[in-house]
């Protein structure tokens, strides 16, 4: 090696320890992650994201998102930029629409007790009802079991207490026979379809059938609080969620739009469930909607 070639090694060398230093220091000031947030404020995104945020929580968003400025910032603003200035701006569902999916992805989840109790306050400032809020937890019941529901429901028990929310619980009180009011039901919901499923059990576990007619159908689905659509909403968000679903996950896709929603609704509350659940799940769902709707004419 020359002189002068070992003048340059030194040369990048110090460069390279200075530049560890600056970012040593960076990380300690943070003055490009500052920087950053501040372009990033600047933003259309950005600033789309803050203003469905603050739509959706009032001031407790922002103050989630402040909350991350000294560990991860970025990640504050994905929020921000992703969840709610990509994902929440998008038309096809409004916002109490959304909040239901929200509900059915996160109380499937099961461990995400914090982010539910966010969510449920969302949903009742956005205008959805107690009773429609408890009424979707119960309905996560039949794809997700009583111990998620439950937890939910401990979660909007805290949230209505914060909140000084008071309300008469729904009670079912239709006394006519379970099974013909789950075969109705399910009838509305699957049509012929849905009889089949049943059918198909007959032959090794006629009971299991049985219950889904009663329980799922009879109980769960007749109560009252929730139309249809609101509760396929609801199941899409779970099943998607919950991931490992997709046979049941096509049935459901189907009576959505069964019931009255359109493709490119059925489509964004898909979309909707990436922010809470990730882009694998979804991308598994979006395969099902797609196997759905390719079956279907025009």
């Amino acid at each position: 090696m020359t002189k002068s070639e070992r003048g340059t090694a030194v040369n990048r060398r110090s460069l390279l320890a200075a530049g560890a230093l600056i970012g040593a220091a960076g990380v300690a000031t943070a003055p490009q992650a500052s920087a950053a947030s501040e372009a990033s404020a600047a933003s259309g995104r950005y600033a789309r994201g803050m203003a469905v945020l603050r739509q959706v929580s009032g001031d407790r968003g922002a103050e989630v998102i402040k909350s991350l400025s000294d560990v991860a910032p970025d990640l504050g603003r994905y929020i921000v930029e992703f969840a709610y200035g990509d994902v929440y701006a998008r038309p096809g569902l409004d916002l109490r629409q959304r909040q239901l999916v929200t509900i059915g992805a996160l109380a499937a989840q099961g461990d995400t007790a914090s982010q539910l109790r966010f969510h449920l306050d969302a949903a009742l400032r956005v205008g959805l009802s107690p009773v429609e809020v408890v009424e979707a937890l119960i309905h996560i019941v039949p794809f997700t079991g009583f111990p998620r529901a439950l937890n939910a429901v401990q979660a909007a028990r805290e949230v209505f207490a914060d909140r000084g929310t008071a309300f008469r619980p729904p009670v079912q009180t239709d006394e006519r026979d379970r099974y013909a009011r789950g075969v109705e039901k399910l009838v509305e919901v699957d049509g012929q379809h849905g009889l089949d499923v049943i059918e198909s059990l007959r032959d090794i576990a006629p009971d299991l059938g049985r219950y889904v007619v009663e329980f799922a159908f009879g109980d769960v689905y007749a109560r009252p609080g929730l139309d249809l659509r609101q509760r396929q909403l609801v199941t899409i968000g779970a099943l998607t969620a919950f991931g490992d679903t997709a046979p049941q996950l096509r049935v459901h896709l189907g009576a959505a739009l069964r019931v009255g929603l359109s493709r490119g609704q059925v489509v964004e509350a898909l979309i909707h469930v990436v922010p809470y659940a990730g882009f694998p799940r979804v991308l598994n769902a979006v395969t099902a909607a797609r196997d759905v709707f390719g079956q279907l004419p025009g």
